[in-house]
Protein backbone atom coordinates (compact mmCIF):
# COMPACT_ATOMS: atom_id res chain seq x y z
CA UNK A 1 0.00 0.00 0.00
CA UNK A 2 1.42 3.23 -0.94
CA UNK A 3 1.02 6.55 0.42
CA UNK A 4 -0.30 9.53 -1.54
CA UNK A 5 0.70 13.20 0.05
CA UNK A 6 -3.14 14.04 0.40
CA UNK A 7 -6.41 12.05 0.37
CA UNK A 8 -9.94 13.96 -0.31
CA UNK A 9 -11.78 13.30 3.10
CA UNK A 10 -14.62 12.05 0.56
CA UNK A 11 -13.02 9.44 -0.95
CA UNK A 12 -12.59 7.77 2.65
CA UNK A 13 -16.05 8.42 3.43
CA UNK A 14 -17.12 6.18 0.51
CA UNK A 15 -14.74 3.60 1.69
CA UNK A 16 -15.60 3.49 5.12
CA UNK A 17 -19.19 3.29 4.43
CA UNK A 18 -19.10 0.63 2.02
CA UNK A 19 -16.68 -1.57 4.26
CA UNK A 20 -19.79 -0.97 6.96
CA UNK A 21 -22.55 -2.16 4.78
CA UNK A 22 -20.45 -4.37 2.47
CA UNK A 23 -23.49 -3.57 -0.38
CA UNK A 24 -23.09 -0.41 -2.84
CA UNK A 25 -26.31 0.47 -3.36
CA UNK A 26 -27.26 0.33 0.32
CA UNK A 27 -23.89 2.97 1.29
CA UNK A 28 -24.55 5.10 -1.82
CA UNK A 29 -28.42 5.62 0.02
CA UNK A 30 -26.41 6.18 2.72
CA UNK A 31 -24.40 9.21 0.97
CA UNK A 32 -27.34 10.65 -0.56
CA UNK A 33 -25.52 9.85 -3.93
CA UNK A 34 -25.49 7.95 -7.32
CA UNK A 35 -23.98 4.04 -6.92
CA UNK A 36 -21.93 4.80 -9.94
CA UNK A 37 -20.38 8.15 -8.11
CA UNK A 38 -19.61 5.79 -4.85
CA UNK A 39 -17.79 3.25 -7.13
CA UNK A 40 -15.90 5.86 -8.87
CA UNK A 41 -14.71 7.17 -5.71
CA UNK A 42 -13.71 4.05 -4.10
CA UNK A 43 -12.00 3.25 -7.41
CA UNK A 44 -10.02 6.66 -7.48
CA UNK A 45 -8.97 5.21 -3.65
CA UNK A 46 -7.57 2.01 -4.74
CA UNK A 47 -5.55 4.19 -7.55
CA UNK A 48 -4.10 6.83 -5.24
CA UNK A 49 -3.25 4.18 -2.52
CA UNK A 50 -2.13 1.17 -5.16
CA UNK A 51 -3.98 -1.71 -3.82
CA UNK A 52 -7.66 -3.19 -4.06
CA UNK A 53 -9.77 -2.57 -0.97
CA UNK A 54 -12.56 -4.81 -1.81
CA UNK A 55 -13.44 -7.86 -3.35
CA UNK A 56 -16.57 -7.78 -5.44
CA UNK A 57 -18.60 -10.65 -6.92
CA UNK A 58 -22.71 -10.52 -8.10
CA UNK A 59 -23.51 -11.53 -5.09
CA UNK A 60 -21.33 -10.10 -2.29
CA UNK A 61 -18.74 -7.78 -1.40
CA UNK A 62 -15.29 -8.16 1.18
CA UNK A 63 -12.66 -6.46 2.51
CA UNK A 64 -9.59 -7.38 1.79
CA UNK A 65 -6.80 -7.64 3.95
CA UNK A 66 -5.26 -4.05 2.94
CA UNK A 67 -9.07 -2.83 3.28
CA UNK A 68 -9.03 -4.29 7.08
CA UNK A 69 -6.24 -2.50 7.97
CA UNK A 70 -6.91 0.94 6.43
CA UNK A 71 -10.34 0.89 7.70
CA UNK A 72 -9.49 1.95 11.41
CA UNK A 73 -7.31 4.48 10.44
CA UNK A 74 -9.97 5.89 8.08
CA UNK A 75 -12.42 6.09 10.22
CA UNK A 76 -9.92 8.07 12.92
CA UNK A 77 -9.45 10.43 10.07
CA UNK A 78 -12.87 10.99 9.59
CA UNK A 79 -13.61 11.37 13.45
CA UNK A 80 -11.35 14.19 13.15
CA UNK A 81 -12.35 16.11 10.66
CA UNK A 82 -15.93 15.95 11.84
CA UNK A 83 -14.91 17.10 15.26
CA UNK A 84 -12.80 19.95 13.61
CA UNK A 85 -16.38 20.71 11.86
CA UNK A 86 -18.56 20.46 14.95
CA UNK A 87 -16.06 22.87 16.57
CA UNK A 88 -15.79 25.04 14.01
CA UNK A 89 -19.95 24.90 13.85
CA UNK A 90 -20.34 25.87 17.65
CA UNK A 91 -19.42 29.55 16.87
CA UNK A 92 -22.87 30.46 15.53
CA UNK A 93 -26.08 28.45 14.65
CA UNK A 94 -27.36 27.04 11.21
CA UNK A 95 -29.97 29.76 10.06
CA UNK A 96 -32.58 27.98 7.86
CA UNK A 97 -35.51 29.85 6.87
CA UNK A 98 -38.81 28.37 6.71
CA UNK A 99 -40.88 30.73 3.90
CA UNK A 100 -43.66 30.91 6.96
CA UNK A 101 -44.96 29.41 10.12
CA UNK A 102 -47.95 27.36 8.64
CA UNK A 103 -45.82 25.36 6.36
CA UNK A 104 -45.58 21.75 7.86
CA UNK A 105 -42.73 20.20 5.60
CA UNK A 106 -40.27 22.73 6.00
CA UNK A 107 -40.82 22.52 10.09
CA UNK A 108 -41.05 18.64 10.02
CA UNK A 109 -37.72 18.45 8.72
CA UNK A 110 -36.05 21.03 10.69
CA UNK A 111 -37.83 19.46 13.98
CA UNK A 112 -36.22 16.27 12.94
CA UNK A 113 -32.89 17.29 12.40
CA UNK A 114 -32.86 19.00 15.70
CA UNK A 115 -33.85 15.69 17.53
CA UNK A 116 -30.81 14.45 15.25
CA UNK A 117 -28.59 16.68 16.55
CA UNK A 118 -29.10 18.12 20.03
CA UNK A 119 -25.76 19.75 20.20
CA UNK A 120 -26.53 21.79 17.10
CA UNK A 121 -28.35 25.16 17.53
CA UNK A 122 -30.55 25.36 14.42
CA UNK A 123 -32.48 28.39 14.66
CA UNK A 124 -35.77 28.93 12.18
CA UNK A 125 -36.49 31.96 10.09
CA UNK A 126 -39.83 32.79 8.42
CA UNK A 127 -38.45 35.49 5.61
CA UNK A 128 -41.54 33.85 3.18
CA UNK A 129 -39.95 33.35 -0.49
CA UNK A 130 -37.31 31.05 -2.45
CA UNK A 131 -36.08 33.94 -4.66
CA UNK A 132 -35.53 36.16 -1.82
CA UNK A 133 -33.75 33.35 0.15
CA UNK A 134 -31.88 32.46 -2.61
CA UNK A 135 -30.24 36.09 -2.77
CA UNK A 136 -29.67 35.47 1.07
CA UNK A 137 -28.30 32.19 0.84
CA UNK A 138 -25.68 33.45 -2.24
CA UNK A 139 -24.60 36.90 0.11
CA UNK A 140 -23.93 34.53 3.18
CA UNK A 141 -26.39 36.35 5.83
CA UNK A 142 -28.63 32.21 5.17
CA UNK A 143 -27.39 29.09 5.15
CA UNK A 144 -30.00 26.84 3.96
CA UNK A 145 -34.06 27.31 3.03
CA UNK A 146 -36.92 25.28 1.18
CA UNK A 147 -38.78 26.02 -2.37
CA UNK A 148 -39.37 25.39 -5.99
CA UNK A 149 -35.72 25.18 -7.29
CA UNK A 150 -36.27 25.29 -10.74
CA UNK A 151 -38.59 28.56 -10.47
CA UNK A 152 -35.02 29.94 -9.85
CA UNK A 153 -32.97 31.61 -12.48
CA UNK A 154 -30.58 29.33 -14.09
CA UNK A 155 -27.50 31.94 -12.92
CA UNK A 156 -28.82 31.53 -9.42
CA UNK A 157 -29.59 28.48 -9.32
CA UNK A 158 -25.84 27.94 -10.42
CA UNK A 159 -24.38 28.87 -6.90
CA UNK A 160 -26.53 27.00 -5.27
CA UNK A 161 -27.33 23.02 -4.22
CA UNK A 162 -30.80 21.46 -3.72
CA UNK A 163 -31.69 18.00 -2.07
CA UNK A 164 -35.67 17.30 -3.57
CA UNK A 165 -37.39 16.77 -0.66
CA UNK A 166 -41.38 16.37 -1.60
CA UNK A 167 -43.56 16.08 -4.07
CA UNK A 168 -46.49 18.61 -1.94
CA UNK A 169 -50.22 18.01 -3.50
CA UNK A 170 -51.85 21.55 -3.86
CA UNK A 171 -54.95 23.11 -1.71
CA UNK A 172 -57.26 25.88 -2.18
CA UNK A 173 -58.19 28.27 1.04
CA UNK A 174 -61.75 29.23 0.32
CA UNK A 175 -64.29 31.73 2.44
CA UNK A 176 -66.35 29.46 4.27
CA UNK A 177 -69.44 30.57 2.65
CA UNK A 178 -68.03 29.71 -0.89
CA UNK A 179 -69.74 27.27 -3.69
CA UNK A 180 -67.06 25.02 -3.68
CA UNK A 181 -66.39 25.11 0.66
CA UNK A 182 -68.74 22.25 0.81
CA UNK A 183 -67.11 19.81 -1.24
CA UNK A 184 -63.93 17.48 0.17
CA UNK A 185 -61.85 17.92 -2.89
CA UNK A 186 -61.68 20.80 -5.45
CA UNK A 187 -61.74 19.75 -9.11
CA UNK A 188 -59.17 22.01 -11.22
CA UNK A 189 -62.26 23.02 -13.45
CA UNK A 190 -64.44 23.77 -11.11
CA UNK A 191 -62.17 26.93 -10.24
CA UNK A 192 -63.01 27.71 -14.04
CA UNK A 193 -64.05 31.46 -13.80
CA UNK A 194 -62.54 31.94 -10.44
CA UNK A 195 -59.82 34.94 -9.47
CA UNK A 196 -57.16 33.53 -7.30
CA UNK A 197 -54.47 34.70 -5.47
CA UNK A 198 -51.08 32.99 -5.62
CA UNK A 199 -48.86 35.87 -4.87
CA UNK A 200 -48.60 38.33 -7.79
CA UNK A 201 -46.81 41.44 -7.18
CA UNK A 202 -44.63 39.79 -4.47
CA UNK A 203 -40.68 39.81 -5.55
CA UNK A 204 -39.96 37.54 -2.66
CA UNK A 205 -42.20 34.98 -3.66
CA UNK A 206 -41.84 35.01 -7.86
CA UNK A 207 -40.84 31.19 -8.09
CA UNK A 208 -44.92 30.06 -6.50
CA UNK A 209 -46.47 32.95 -8.77
CA UNK A 210 -44.87 31.36 -11.95
CA UNK A 211 -45.69 28.01 -10.72
CA UNK A 212 -49.77 28.95 -10.24
CA UNK A 213 -49.87 30.98 -13.62
CA UNK A 214 -48.47 27.42 -15.21
CA UNK A 215 -51.45 25.36 -13.30
CA UNK A 216 -53.80 27.56 -13.92
CA UNK A 217 -52.97 28.84 -18.10
CA UNK A 218 -55.28 27.43 -20.10
CA UNK A 219 -57.96 26.75 -17.08
CA UNK A 220 -60.29 29.52 -16.91
CA UNK A 221 -58.77 30.62 -13.74
CA UNK A 222 -57.54 34.24 -13.55
CA UNK A 223 -54.77 34.98 -11.37
CA UNK A 224 -55.91 37.61 -8.67
CA UNK A 225 -54.24 41.03 -8.62
CA UNK A 226 -51.27 42.13 -6.69
CA UNK A 227 -52.23 43.32 -2.88
CA UNK A 228 -50.78 45.46 -0.87
CA UNK A 229 -48.08 43.71 0.53
CA UNK A 230 -48.28 42.16 3.90
CA UNK A 231 -46.24 41.48 6.24
CA UNK A 232 -46.97 38.91 9.25
CA UNK A 233 -50.16 36.56 9.71
CA UNK A 234 -52.33 38.87 11.30
CA UNK A 235 -51.79 41.46 7.96
CA UNK A 236 -51.90 38.53 5.21
CA UNK A 237 -55.18 37.43 6.88
CA UNK A 238 -56.38 41.13 7.40
CA UNK A 239 -55.53 41.94 3.27
CA UNK A 240 -57.27 38.57 1.92
CA UNK A 241 -60.47 39.10 4.11
CA UNK A 242 -61.46 42.36 1.69
CA UNK A 243 -60.77 40.50 -1.29
CA UNK A 244 -62.32 37.20 -0.59
CA UNK A 245 -60.57 35.56 -3.46
CA UNK A 246 -59.47 31.77 -3.07
CA UNK A 247 -56.19 31.41 -2.12
CA UNK A 248 -53.53 28.85 -3.70
CA UNK A 249 -51.89 26.97 -0.99
CA UNK A 250 -50.24 23.24 -0.28
CA UNK A 251 -52.09 20.52 2.06
CA UNK A 252 -49.96 21.49 4.86
CA UNK A 253 -51.14 24.80 5.09
CA UNK A 254 -53.59 25.66 7.45
CA UNK A 255 -56.78 27.36 6.76
CA UNK A 256 -56.71 30.91 7.92
CA UNK A 257 -59.87 32.47 10.21
CA UNK A 258 -63.31 32.52 8.71
CA UNK A 259 -61.79 29.77 5.55
CA UNK A 260 -61.26 26.29 4.59
CA UNK A 261 -58.96 24.57 3.23
CA UNK A 262 -59.52 21.82 0.47
CA UNK A 263 -57.64 19.41 -1.65
CA UNK A 264 -57.08 20.19 -5.70
CA UNK A 265 -57.63 17.23 -7.64
CA UNK A 266 -58.23 15.78 -11.42
CA UNK A 267 -55.23 16.29 -11.59
CA UNK A 268 -53.51 16.91 -8.38
CA UNK A 269 -51.40 19.86 -8.80
CA UNK A 270 -48.03 19.14 -6.72
CA UNK A 271 -45.37 22.07 -5.02
CA UNK A 272 -42.17 20.99 -5.80
CA UNK A 273 -40.16 21.30 -2.44
CA UNK A 274 -36.23 21.07 -2.27
CA UNK A 275 -33.81 21.65 0.45
CA UNK A 276 -31.64 24.00 -0.50
CA UNK A 277 -28.24 25.85 0.40
CA UNK A 278 -25.15 27.57 -1.01
CA UNK A 279 -22.56 25.22 -2.99
CA UNK A 280 -19.43 24.63 -1.05
CA UNK A 281 -21.28 25.61 2.53
CA UNK A 282 -19.71 23.82 5.38
CA UNK A 283 -21.36 22.97 8.46
CA UNK A 284 -22.39 20.65 10.95
CA UNK A 285 -25.69 20.83 11.23
CA UNK A 286 -26.52 21.04 7.28
CA UNK A 287 -25.46 17.61 7.04
CA UNK A 288 -28.18 16.47 9.82
CA UNK A 289 -30.81 18.71 8.04
CA UNK A 290 -30.22 16.42 4.80
CA UNK A 291 -30.23 13.43 6.36
CA UNK A 292 -33.64 14.35 8.08
CA UNK A 293 -35.09 15.54 4.72
CA UNK A 294 -33.68 11.96 3.59
CA UNK A 295 -35.44 10.37 6.41
CA UNK A 296 -38.53 12.14 6.12
CA UNK A 297 -39.52 11.45 2.59
CA UNK A 298 -38.62 7.78 2.88
CA UNK A 299 -40.71 7.31 5.31
CA UNK A 300 -43.28 9.24 4.52
CA UNK A 301 -43.44 8.51 0.35
CA UNK A 302 -43.03 11.97 -0.05
CA UNK A 303 -41.44 12.09 -3.50
CA UNK A 304 -43.95 9.74 -4.43
CA UNK A 305 -46.23 11.20 -7.40
CA UNK A 306 -49.80 10.23 -7.47
CA UNK A 307 -50.84 8.86 -11.12
CA UNK A 308 -53.20 11.45 -11.82
CA UNK A 309 -50.65 14.44 -10.86
CA UNK A 310 -49.71 17.71 -12.46
CA UNK A 311 -45.99 19.08 -12.87
CA UNK A 312 -43.75 20.81 -15.16
CA UNK A 313 -41.54 19.19 -17.08
CA UNK A 314 -38.69 21.86 -15.60
CA UNK A 315 -40.07 20.70 -11.79
CA UNK A 316 -39.79 16.80 -12.96
CA UNK A 317 -36.19 17.35 -14.03
CA UNK A 318 -34.58 19.01 -10.92
CA UNK A 319 -36.77 16.50 -8.59
CA UNK A 320 -35.32 13.79 -10.27
CA UNK A 321 -37.61 10.38 -11.67
CA UNK A 322 -39.59 9.23 -8.77
CA UNK A 323 -42.23 6.36 -9.76
CA UNK A 324 -46.12 7.45 -9.59
CA UNK A 325 -48.19 6.07 -6.86
CA UNK A 326 -51.79 5.32 -6.33
CA UNK A 327 -53.84 8.11 -4.16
Amino acid sequence: MSAPARIEPRLLRAFVTVAEELHFTRAAARLYVAQQVLSRDVRRLERELGCELFLRSTRRVTLTADGERLLPYARAALQAQDDLLAAAGQSRPLLVDLNSPGLGTHREVLHRARERAPGHELMARYESGLTWAAAELLAGRLDATFGRFAGLAPSVRAGLDQQPVRHEPMAVLLPEDHALAGLPEVPLAALAGETVYAGAGNTRTEEWTDLARRLFDGRGITLAPPVPLAVGEEEFQRVMARSRDPILAVVSFPPLPGTVSRPLVEPVPLSPVSLVWRKGMIHPALEELRRSAAELAAERGWLQRPVDSWLPASDAEVMGAHPMSRR
